[in-house]
């Protein structure tokens, strides 16, 4: 019976991937659980089985006192010098209480509690495996399907794909294998839940790390994704060695890296572009494959204006924006897009606009510079000259009095 014992926890070792020695705690626990249910629950009881053996024996537990309270947990000294001389106050001393009867009613009831406590275990170990393991991409064969949402066998869990976490356009059968990206995992009443998503611009970067070996061997490093799934992706890679071709690399020979990265994700568009600390050559390089003639940057709002050839601005804004958008997102940067022509004439016109407030500001200044000493000391003619520049309404004869008067007068 003990033998058989030893070989089932062996076994459950073998097929759960748990400890023996958890295994066995958990078993104790279990069996006093038992115990009390089966003969009172005000015993102080601990259950040990042995190692070797397999044999199961049940303690009760006492502590020494001078006065005895509750003879279920305490015992005075008198009684435990019976049995040893050597017991002081404070000691803990124990009895085997082992029932001839903890069999068939005992045992169920423990059953029933080692079971739950090896599942409880059980999920605990899968939760601790797969929290670690957010953030990676992992392999999984669908199981079910039910509303939209796909459930993926990923062996020890089940993971959970939304229809909200799939690529538009996508359709799934029972028994695919794909590769999904683990968003996130979280204890439930039914044991660990993880999330998984397709969409996550994550799942680009470590399909990446996957097919391109410079990526996981440190030599090329990622900077930044920018995605909208289904559609089109935009990548920033850099190298610290100068031997090393980043965008080449991650490409592959024939395209075959880049190519299985766009097969994995049913065709979705990706562009790589090399990674610049300098935002004027990053935000050029984003807007790929549409030229850029100028990048005009505003560190303070953190935003740029970027002008592109006439021919070149459908492009360089992309379908219904996306491309700039995408830019965008890579970059970090509020990014506007203006056509040559519309540059050029918003160029003039803002000169024009300059030039017209300097002449503006010019007359001002002619006149602000006159003060009234000035006035007293012109002659006749200046007077006129002074009167017609401010715009007075000068009488037919007006005498330099009158003059000086209306000058003096609109000065103040």
């Amino acid at each position: 019976m003990n033998i058989e014992f030893l070989e089932a926890i062996e076994e459950l070792e073998r097929e759960k991937h748990m400890p023996k020695d958890m295994l066995i705690e958990a078993i104790e626990s279990a069996l006093v659980s038992a115990y009390k249910k089966n003969y009172g629950t005000s015993q102080n009881v601990r259950v040990s089985i042995d190692r070797e053996t397999g044999d199961i024996n049940i303690y009760m537990r006492k502590d020494i006192v001078e006065e005895v309270e509750d003879e279920f947990t305490q015992t005075s000294l008198e009684e435990a010098q019976e049995i040893d001389p050597e017991y002081e106050l404070g000691d803990v001393i124990e009895y085997q209480v082992t029932p001839q009867d903890f069999g068939r009613i005992a045992a169920q009831t423990a059953k029933q509690v080692v079971v739950q406590r090896i599942r409880e275990a059980e999920r605990g170990m899968i939760y601790d495996e797969y929290v670690g393991r957010a953030g990676e991409v992992v392999t999984g064969v669908v199981q079910r399907i039910s509303n939209n949402t796909v459930f993926i066998n990923m062996g020890r869990a089940e993971g959970i794909l939304s229809a909200n976490e799939q690529i538009p356009g996508e359709r799934f059968r029972v028994n695919d294998r794909i590769k999904v990206y683990v968003m996130d995992v979280k204890r439930t009443s039914k044991g660990p839940q993880v999330f998984l998503s397709r969409t996550h611009p994550g799942l680009v970067k470590r399909l990446f790390e996957l097919e391109v070996p410079e990526i996981q061997e440190g030599l090329i490093e990622i900077k930044n994704v920018a995605r909208e799934a289904g559609s089109r992706s935009k990548i920033a890679v850099c190298t610290y060695d100068e031997n090393i071709d980043p965008i080449g690399s991650c490409v592959g020979p024939r395209g075959q890296r880049v190519q299985a990265v766009v097969d994995e994700l049913g065709g979705e568009k990706i562009d790589i572009i090399n990674y610049s600390d300098d935002p004027g050559k990053m935000i050029s390089a984003a807007l790929s494959p549409s030229k850029v003639e100028m990048v005009l940057i505003n560190e303070e709002e953190k935003s740029a204006m970027v002008v592109v050839p006439d021919y070149q601005l459908s492009l360089a804004i992309g379908k219904e924006g996306q491309n700039v958008r995408l830019a965008a997102r890579l970059c970090g940067w509020k990014i506007d897009i203006t056509s040559h022509t519309a540059w050029e004439e918003s160029e003039k016109s803002s000169k024009l606009e300059t030039k017209e407030n300097e002449e503006s500001d010019s007359d001002s200044e002619e006149v602000i510079e006159i003060t009234s000493s000035d006035v007293k000391k012109m002659k006749k003619d200046e007077l006129l000259e002074t009167a017609q520049q401010l715009g007075l309404d000068i009488p037919e004869k007006a005498t330099v009095a009158v003059l000086r008067e209306l000058i003096l007068s609109q000065m103040e």
